[in-house]
């Protein structure tokens, strides 16, 4: 692959915000996923991240693993192998821009039931939820679903994960191992779709310095971060994915 001075610009700055979303920026994973799809054809594109969101997931299970939720985990897990099935299938199936905005919608209908939900009760902060089982399995599916399509399944745990009132350290661990086992989960797929190759793989090595520069860059972002500014930033970036599938 080559590349012309922007595009490389570009393609760094994506792999700085992979490692920022993966240890202490959760949301900002739209924003490269924009970023690289500007800098090469978006369907290399999406095979071109998978690498780097595992190499940034190994950093946020490392620094974070202590404190994951294992009970969220469970819950949703075989839903959502079932999505990444279901959206393997319908990969190549449906229009990607009617995709992206049925995802949009989702989202912020996922953002006015969490505004709705908090305006109704007024919970300590330490207390955190429990999800009835109807609720892990729709979000289980549809992060499946939309991780393979549209990359847009961090937004979906985002707000799954604030409705749980996880604390800011069981959010971020809670999340880093979910998304390493599901983004190892979409290896093969990717694969055999053709989108992880040779090519792929050399210009992951070449962007992976990136990568854990933004790793280190979020780590020091969270422990500057408290529980409501952790809270706020990662809802307001999920309103920004919500519009950019909707508008963009």
């Amino acid at each position: 692959m080559s590349f012309e001075p922007w595009q490389w610009a570009l393609l760094i700055a994506g792999g700085v915000m992979v490692g920022l979303a993966k240890t202490g920026v959760p949301g900002v994973s739209i924003l490269f996923v924009g970023l690289l799809a500007n800098a090469m054809p978006a369907r290399q594109a999406t095979g071109v991240i998978l690498p780097l969101l595992i190499l940034g997931d190994v950093f946020g299970v490392l620094l974070y693993r202590r404190h994951t939720e294992w009970r969220h985990l469970w819950k949703l897990f075989p839903w959502t192998a079932a999505g990444v099935v279901l959206g393997w299938f319908a990969l190549g199936r449906i229009d990607d821009g009617q995709t992206k905005r049925l995802i949009g919608v989702i989202l912020a209908l996922l953002v006015v039931l969490h505004f709705w939900r908090k305006s109704r009760a007024a919970p300590a902060e330490d207390t955190v939820a429990h999800a009835p089982g109807w609720v892990a399995a729709g979000t289980g599916l549809l992060a499946g679903f939309t991780t393979l399509v549209a990359n847009a399944a961090g937004s979906v745990m985002t707000i799954y994960l604030l409705a749980m009132r996880l604390p800011k350290l069981g959010f971020l661990g809670t999340n880093a191992v979910f998304f390493l086992l599901l983004n190892w989960f979409k290896v093969p797929f990717m694969v055999n779709l053709g989108l992880i190759n040779h090519d792929s793989l050399w210009l992951n090595l070449k962007l992976a310095p990136a990568v854990i520069l933004g790793c280190l860059a979020g780590r020091y972002a969270a422990s500057l971060m408290n529980q409501r500014m952790f809270e706020a930033v990662a809802l307001g970036l999920t309103v920004l994915a919500a519009l950019k599938l909707l508008f963009l």
